[in-house]
């Protein structure tokens, strides 16, 4: 495992370096004064008495937050954010808020570092490229880190394992670590089926997404291309036909049928329909426009079970299949190889609503596919939540992860959540973790496609192959 010393040392004696290194604290540090550094801003207010807070915009335009300890501990976290956020323009307030929400990070004495990206919309490569932009330019401005992390949630989660395996490869990775929490690591090929089924199982009871008064188009559009539809308009047909924002008591029979069937099949909780819906309506229209019109996904020969019809649903749902070029390039864009070389542990919900946490038996399965899960860590929690889990597990895991890039010693979930405990003394916030749960596979969760059901859903030798075609994947 590799110590580095920050460039920003290399003015300070080797004895002085030495025993501010042994005291484990060093800072606080300073932007260079070089065209293009970032300016100093307010931190959020748990952070003031303790860090100073940068932000920016990166060689692209994407802006970024930094925060960086009074008492720095000589490591960064970068930090990839989830989503997608749609639209054109990425939001600038983003990295700020992300850094409100993971606090801790800095508190513990990282330095934190994290990008709006440079556009809206989907992009998992184009994610992980502005991330490392944002380390380039943390390192420019800041010195070299000693130790580099990378952290992701959610979305965040595919962008930050997409980061390892384009930059972090090799003996000379700049990354010494992945954490990825809550992560969507089976992909994009794959790691939106759920959604898809959900896109026309949800019609088929419906029939109100389109109505059939207006224009008709492929369900796997998400969204008729120049639909003015609102996520209040959305709301308000899921409402229509299911009733789901009611008291059971105050449905008709028929939307409690329809929301009983719909769940049932799809496997998707009932307090998170609405967010899956919208996201198969509108980031399925955001992902189909940028790969020109055509079609990732297909359900062709899926066979639906659990409603109280199954024959009727399956000889009456709408079916299609990928267009295979369409398919190609949302694997290349976001599908892991498991092609992995430093550590990685990961923290997922095994009640998470949005992110099975079935995703992380694909991503576990990927890395075995490789020959690299000697790299991997996997921790669980009792949890029910996916935007956000208990502080102090953050602060143990993060606390887990350098030292076994520190030492070369691998952590077990056992350890990590025995680690928990001191942590709660400062924060409150509770532990949670199940050293013993073992999530059952993708497949027990999501409908598998045809041919879908080996790990990784891209291998090196494709990625390899895909890229030098040339125009693959999704533009930046």
């Amino acid at each position: 495992m590799r110590r580095r010393r920050r460039g920003r040392l290399s003015t300070v004696t080797a004895g002085c370096a030495a025993g501010i290194l042994a005291a484990g604290l060093i800072g606080p540090a300073q932007p260079s004064a070089a065209a293009g550094a970032p300016d100093a801003v307010p931190c959020p207010a748990e952070l003031a008495p303790k860090a100073t807070c940068y932000a920016g915009q990166g060689p692209r335009g994407a802006h970024y937050t930094v925060a960086v300890p009074h008492a720095w501990n000589g490591t960064l976290v970068m930090h990839a954010h989830g989503g997608p956020d749609l639209g054109e323009e990425s939001d600038p307030q983003r990295s700020a808020d992300d850094l409100e929400r993971w606090s801790v990070m800095v508190d513990q004495g990282y330095a934190w570092a994290g990008s709006a990206y440079r556009r809206g919309g989907y992009g998992t490569r184009m994610a992980a490229s502005d991330t490392e932009n944002l380390r380039r330019l943390f390192t420019k401005s800041f010195g070299r880190p000693d130790t580099t992390l990378i952290h992701g949630q959610s979305w965040g989660g595919n962008v930050a394992a997409k980061t390892i395996e384009m930059y972090g490869s090799g003996a000379g990775s700049p990354y010494d670590g992945a954490l990825l929490t809550n992560g969507v690591l089976a992909g994009g090929s794959r790691g939106y089926d759920y959604r898809v089924d959900l896109r026309v199982v949800y019609q088929y009871y419906c029939r109100n997404h389109p109505r059939p008064s207006e224009p008709s188009y492929p369900l796997w559009m998400g969204l008729h291309d120049d639909s003015a539809m609102t996520g209040a308009g959305l709301r308000a047909r899921l409402q229509e036909c299911t009733g789901h924002a009611s008291a059971p008591a105050d449905r008709t029979p028929l939307q409690q049928r329809n929301l009983d069937d719909i769940l049932a099949v799809t496997k998707i909780p009932e307090r998170t329909l609405e967010s899956h819906l919208s996201f198969s309506t509108f980031t399925f229209r955001d992902i189909v426009r940028r790969l020109g019109l055509r079609s990732p996904f297909s359900n062709q020969h899926v066979r639906y079970s659990g409603s109280h019809d199954d024959a009727a649903l399956n000889a009456g749902v709408e079916r299609f299949s990928a267009d295979p070029s369409a398919r190609r390039d949302l694997s290349y864009d976001s599908d892991v190889t498991g092609a992995v070389s430093v550590p990685v542990l990961t923290m997922h919900a095994i009640d998470d609503p949005t992110a099975f946490v079935e995703h992380e038996t694909a991503y576990s399965d990927s890395l075995k596919g490789a020959h690299r899960d000697r790299h991997l860590v996997q921790t669980f929690t009792q949890e029910g939540e996916h935007s956000g889990l208990s502080t102090a597990e953050y602060a143990s895991a993060l606390s887990a992860l350098s030292g076994w890039v520190r030492s070369g010693r691998k952590p077990t979930p056992a350890s990590v959540a025995a680690s928990c405990p001191a942590f709660d003394d400062t924060y409150g916030t509770g532990c949670f973790f199940r050293p013993g749960h073992r999530p059952g596979p993708y497949s027990s969760r999501v409908n598998p496609r045809a041919g879908a059901t080996h790990w990784p859903a891209m291998t090196r030798a494709q990625e390899r192959k895909w890229s030098s075609l040339g125009d693959v994947g999704i533009a930046p």
